[in-house]
């Protein structure tokens, strides 16, 4: 176990170095491959602007994800009133989608307990 933890500790020592050294040199390229997406120039009132942009279209979005929302629902009724229609792949995928959601759930409540399993920091 110490061996294992040794070389753990080596390759994370390669790794900082590896991004100290490398680290600028690739956010300058990050930041030219997306120059189009920079906007000049870069002052507090133009964040501002753009974060209220962000906001007002997000809330100008909410009647069509509403309308969605219903549309969703609807199709879900009408599965619902023909499940005996329903084939064994059309329940195994239901199935495997509850699945999933329960294993997301779960690792958001690890997550939000600091990443232990036990229960919360104090």
């Amino acid at each position: 176990m110490a061996s294992k933890l040794h070389q753990l500790q080596t390759k994370a020592v390669q790794a900082s170095q590896f991004v100290a050294k490398h680290g600028t040199s690739y956010y300058k390229q990050l930041l030219e491959q997306n120059k189009q997406y920079i906007v000049q120039p870069p002052t507090v009132e133009k964040c501002q602007e753009l974060s209220k942009q962000l906001l007002y279209t997000r809330l100008a979005s909410i009647p069509g994800r509403y309308e969605s929302f219903w549309k969703e629902l609807e199709g879900v009724k009408h599965i619902w009133r023909n499940r005996q229609d329903l084939k064994v792949e059309d329940l195994g995928i239901a199935a495997l989608f509850g699945l999933e959601l329960y294993a997301w759930f779960c690792v958001g409540e690890i997550a939000g307990r600091g990443f232990t399993f036990t229960g919360y920091y104090v």
